[in-house]
């Protein structure tokens, strides 16, 4: 008998991924995190790949993380969309707040990837 309690796999009867679709999820992971440094813009390439590679997914726990990605960034983007409006419209007044809320949403943002890689990494869904 083991001394480990066994734990019970959250993905019974879920399909196996393809290693390379694996992988693939991990390089897009890898995009978004570099998004964080690059405002963004690397997370436009990990978008595209995740829109393409998402029905490779299908039917398997990676398809939890194509959705998961694909919502960080459009979640992402309106916010940051939001902010630019709030300094807009107070004249570039809101500067000296706006870094508060742009904060917030690189925290949101890298705690979002930071998650899922790692459940990714335990080949569990993100939720």
């Amino acid at each position: 008998m083991s001394d480990f309690p066994s734990v019970p796999n959250s993905n019974a009867g879920v399909a196996a991924p393809s290693e390379s679709t694996v992988q693939i999820t991990h390089v897009t992971y890898a995009l978004f995190a570099l998004g964080l440094l690059t405002g963004g813009l690397i997370a436009v390439a990990g978008l595209i790949v995740a829109y393409i590679k998402r029905d490779d997914a299908a039917g398997t726990y990676l398809a939890s993380h194509y959705g998961w990605l694909i919502r960080t960034f459009w979640w992402s983007l309106l916010w940051g969309a939001l902010i630019c409006v709030f300094v807009v419209l107070t004249i570039g007044i809101g500067l000296l707040v706006a870094w508060i809320p742009a904060g917030i949403l690189w925290i949101w943002h890298a705690y979002r990837v930071i998650k899922g890689w790692l459940r990714l990494a335990d080949k569990r869904e993100v939720n």
